[in-house]
C-alpha cells in the first residue's frame, strides 16, 4: 500500500463518517425541525454521497405520499429549507466547515415497487390462466 492508497482510504472512511452525521442529521431535522404544512407522509433519507473534500453532500429523499402533487410539495418545502437544515446540521458536524447540502428525489423505491406490483399482476395471470386449463382438463 502506497501513501496515496492509505490517503484514499482515510478520506472514504471520513467521508463515510460525515455521510452518516448529515443522513441522521437531514432526517432529524424533517422529521422534527420543520413546520411546514406542505411536508406530508413519510421522508425518508436514502442516501448521502460526500464529495471527497466534504464540500457539498448530494442527500437522495425518498418521499411517501399520498399522490405525487403532495410528494412534490413536500420535496418542494424541503428544498425551501435547506438554510435552516443546513444549520441544524453544522451544529452537530465537527468539521471546519458544514458542507452544502443538495437534495434530489431517489425513486428507486418506487421503481422497486412497480416492478413488484407487475411481477404480482404476472402472476396472478398466470394462475387464472392455469387455473382455467385445469378447469378444460377435468370437463
Amino acid at each position: 500500500m502506497t501513501g496515496c492508497d492509505i490517503a484514499e482510504i482515510m478520506a472514504t472512511r471520513r467521508q463515510e463518517k460525515v455521510a452518516r452525521v448529515i443522513k441522521e442529521s437531514v432526517s432529524d431535522a424533517i422529521a422534527n425541525h420543520l413546520n411546514d404544512p406542505r411536508i406530508e407522509g413519510l421522508v425518508s433519507v436514502t442516501m448521502v454521497e460526500v464529495a471527497a473534500d466534504l464540500r457539498n453532500a448530494d442527500v437522495y429523499l425518498s418521499i411517501f405520499g399520498n399522490d405525487e402533487v403532495s410528494q412534490n410539495k413536500t420535496y418542494t418545502a424541503i428544498t425551501h429549507a435547506k438554510s435552516r437544515i443546513q444549520s441544524l446540521l453544522a451544529e452537530r458536524l465537527e468539521c471546519k466547515f458544514c458542507p452544502v447540502l443538495r437534495f434530489h428525489l431517489d425513486d428507486k423505491f418506487k421503481k422497486t415497487m412497480e416492478i413488484i406490483n407487475l411481477i404480482n399482476e404476472t402472476t396472478s395471470e398466470r394462475e387464472k390462466r392455469e387455473a382455467a386449463e385445469r378447469e378444460r382438463e377435468q370437463s
